[in-house]
């Protein structure tokens, strides 16, 4: 069904189809990349990286479920 849509089709059709998702994916996205920017030299181990950005995701995916209230 979608083998005969362009890319920005295909995303443009997947953020109508779920835009909770779409904006959970968008916000996590930038939110992760600002906290290894911010934290790069910090010096945090792998298994401190993995929680953060862990953390992150989720917080991100809270925001976005907030933000399609109605």
């Amino acid at each position: 069904a979608l083998s005969g849509m362009t890319k920005m089709e295909t995303i443009k059709h997947f953020w109508n189809q779920y835009p909770v998702l779409s904006n959970w994916a968008v916000l996590a996205l930038g939110m992760v990349i600002i906290l290894v920017i911010s934290a790069w030299n910090v010096g945090f181990l792998p298994l401190q990286w993995l929680a953060l950005v862990v953390a992150t995701v989720l917080l991100a995916g809270l925001c976005a479920w907030i933000i399609n209230w109605e």
